[in-house]
């Protein structure tokens, strides 16, 4: 097994090495083993668990949530309707943050219909609403 320094590390996995640093502080990958020089060494399996955590980032877990998930991967007394219901969970947020975007859009796309575009700013009807 090869063992790769920080910089091999962050190129292979496609990060930042404070990426790397940060996800060490935060637990979602192990310390890893220093040389005598104090050098840090990273395992391939290393790689594989940045790259769960940018695919689950990817697809909208917070960092917190990407710690359960591997906690749950790493218990082999978890079932796969656990992890089922976190990405339930996940999809139920999800379609929240849409519902408000939308609702957002809404009311934006109405301010926009309101304003000319023309005129001084101290008569704008998108900054008046938005004083509202």
């Amino acid at each position: 097994m090869e063992m790769l320094t920080i910089g091999k590390l962050a190129k292979r996995a496609d990060v930042n090495i404070e990426t790397i640093r940060y996800y060490e502080r935060r637990g979602l990958i192990p310390e890893p083993h220093r040389r005598d020089s104090g050098y840090r060494e990273y395992s391939d399996e290393t790689i594989k668990r940045i790259l769960f955590i940018k695919h689950a980032k990817d697809l909208g877990f917070s960092l917190k949530e990407i710690n359960e998930l591997l906690s749950l991967k790493l218990d082999p007394g978890t079932s796969c309707s656990e992890v089922r219901q976190k990405a339930e969970m996940k999809l139920e947020d999800i379609e929240g943050k849409i519902k408000n975007l939308r609702k957002m859009k809404k009311a934006l796309m109405e301010l926009t219909k309101v304003c000319s575009g023309s005129g001084p700013v101290s008569e704008c009807p998108i900054l008046e609403a938005l004083e509202k």
